[in-house]
């Protein structure tokens, strides 16, 4: 390996080639479930020396098959399904595009950005507005995940309802496939009809077919003013009538609906204090709205007051108030993104992100939390998450006085058994926007048809035949 690693350090840097010291940073997961063993960790600065890494690496396994090398792309590695960390056999790459940061072009006209696939989500969006342009992905780690990372996944977030999850903002892209050739498919063309449509293929992959190494997305108009509004609502049968006024009332202009359960903001009011709960936590369900306007604010405030009177006397909602300032919406979406912090405080839990059809949720709910107590009693619910676009974050938290790390040692399997199943009676995915990684492989392979495990093998054997890129992930070959 040490020719190999020479090879590298001439293409990108030596101090770009790491492979002692305290390696946690790309080694560990963003849970702290998974701790792997690199070979080393590689930091390429341009697209030409990541094709020439993943051709110098694809030549070295040709040539030595034996060695097990293999390649990991990596972007934030904020990722929830252990899908861009190094396994245990210290014989995996980790690629980290993180020095490739750069937002290459911004064309107001053609309403579009091209970013390498190290930019980092917030700065992607702030470099948007400053030309007084919206992009409109939006989620809790939008500090630190990176664009390159959220087309993996094929990302979604909590606008989802309104401008669709990372594929539909993504209109083309810049990709080194498995054989470290270059893809130059960075159009900025909302109509083009010239066969396969490649970006699909690669969106939504997670490393396994090549290496994304940079984007051109789509903006939008800055709307005129945003308004938040947070909705007390007896049940989800409730949320769910209330999601389909708000949909009559405020058109293309609803463009979050967030769902939390009462112990699921307990948990953010006992481990987070100083947040203020604006509604005292005795309704099952919270409710947080958001109404973008391209008017003004006076006309989102005109729809909201409308929604919420009709809401309130339709018995769709017990009470509401509306954000009267930037920083009081901001507190809001504060306490929705503490959500996932206050419930690891907590302790280690039985994460699920699933979904099913919008109308099916509370029966899936009501039906799922009974299998759940009669199987292991006293057993906890955090549930939250984009009911506007049908995908819930329904967790499961140990009994008060049971060890989180026995919990989950005991029960995992069997309570992710459970919920699978019920979300596939229900008509639903067991991944809605955080991918397979490798917690899912197994999983994906009982609940998806054989069919489509089939054609997306072919896919994975035609474009990676040596398994280089991220084996182990999605699908196993």
């Amino acid at each position: 390996m040490q020719t190999l690693l020479d090879a590298l350090r001439h293409i990108v840097g030596s101090p770009h080639v790491l492979t002692d010291g305290d390696l946690t940073t790309w080694e560990q997961d963003w849970r702290k479930r998974t701790h792997g063993k690199a070979l080393a960790v590689v930091r390429p600065a341009s697209t030409d020396e990541v094709a020439r890494v993943v051709k110098t690496c694809a030549e070295f396994l040709k040539n030595n098959p034996s060695s097990g090398l293999s390649l990991v792309p990596q972007g934030g590695n904020t990722g929830l399904v252990v899908g861009s960390t190094p396994d245990a056999s210290g014989r995996q790459i980790v690629l980290s595009l993180q020095r490739m940061n750069a937002v290459r072009a911004l064309d107001a006209d053609n309403l579009t950005l091209t970013a390498e696939a190290g930019c980092i989500l917030q700065n992607l969006q702030e470099s948007a507005e400053a030309a007084g342009l919206l992009f409109p992905l939006r989620m809790a780690s939008e500090g630190s995940c990176t664009v390159g990372g959220n087309l993996g996944t094929n990302a979604g977030g909590t606008q989802v309802l309104r401008f669709g999850n990372t594929r539909e903002l993504c209109l083309g892209l810049e990709v080194v496939n498995a054989q470290g050739e270059v893809w130059h498919g960075l159009s900025g063309l909302r109509k083009d009809n010239t066969g396969y449509d490649l970006r699909h293929l690669f969106i939504g992959s997670e490393g396994t077919l090549g290496v994304i190494t940079a984007a051109t997305l789509k903006l939008f108009p800055l709307p005129a003013a945003q308004l938040t509004a947070w909705v007390a609502v007896a049940s989800l049968e409730q949320a769910v009538r209330l999601l389909g006024l708000a949909h009559r009332h405020l058109g293309a202009g609803l463009t979050g609906f967030e769902v939390m359960g009462q112990f699921a903001l307990t948990l953010v009011a006992r481990h987070f204090p100083q947040l203020r709960v604006p509604l005292p936590l005795e309704a099952a369900y919270f409710v947080l709205l958001e109404n973008s306007s391209h008017e003004s604010e006076a006309h989102a405030r005109a729809q909201f007051e409308g929604l919420l009177a009709t809401a309130l006397a339709d018995e769709c909602a017990l009470d509401a108030v509306v954000a009267e300032n930037l920083s009081q919406t901001r507190q809001l979406w504060h306490l929705r993104e503490s959500i996932p912090l206050a419930q690891a405080l907590e302790g280690l839990n039985i994460k699920h992100d699933i979904s099913v059809p919008i109308s099916a949720i509370p029966d899936f709910v009501r039906a799922t939390d009974a299998l759940l107590q009669a199987a292991i009693s006293g057993v906890r619910g955090v549930n939250f998450g984009h009911l506007g676009d049908g995908n819930l974050h329904y967790n499961v938290q140990a009994p008060e006085g049971v060890t989180p790390a026995v919990f989950l040692r005991e029960f995992e399997a069997q309570v992710n058994t459970l919920v699978f199943d019920s979300v596939l009676a229900f008509g639903g995915s067991i991944s809605a926007e955080h991918g397979v990684g490798s917690l899912k492989v197994a999983t994906l392979e009982k609940y998806k048809s054989p069919v489509a495990l089939g054609m997306m093998r072919v896919i994975k054997q035609a474009l990676d035949p040596l398994n280089l890129m991220n084996p182990g992930r999605v699908i196993r070959v």
